[in-house]
């Protein structure tokens, strides 16, 4: 590109501190980040480390097989009426539980996956 010529020869002779004030003057000027544009171009430079995540919704997915043994987990793990976990279970799938602790969502996976049955965290 022609256009860019001069300016990038300019570029090529400038100092690291003249590089370094034009970044700032162009953060300034357009009213962005360096370091924003690198992490969304994929780059790793200056990247804040990714939170993880702290409350898990747990959906059931599937019943499987053996719906009963699924009711059973649901119905003790909720603290419900065998019909609110029935119905729950048919519905499949279905919310079982909102804002759950990490540990206490892959407890609950588990132990509907070893009946049979099929979780998604979320």
């Amino acid at each position: 590109m022609k256009k860019f010529d001069s300016f990038l020869a300019e570029l090529e002779s400038a100092s690291v501190l003249e590089l370094n004030e034009l970044v700032k003057a162009i953060e300034e000027k357009f009213g962005v980040s360096a370091a924003a544009v690198a992490v969304q171009a994929g780059g790793s430079a200056g990247a804040p480390a990714v939170e993880e995540q702290s409350a898990y919704t747990v959906v059931l997915a599937s019943a499987g097989e053996q719906k009963i043994a699924v009711m059973k987990i649901v119905k003790e793990a909720l603290g419900l009426g065998l019909k609110d976990a029935k119905d729950l279970v048919d519905a499949a799938p279905s919310t079982l539980k909102d804002g759950m602790k990490k540990e206490e969502a892959a407890e609950l996976k588990k132990k509907i996956e070893e009946a049979g049955g099929k979780i998604e965290l979320k």
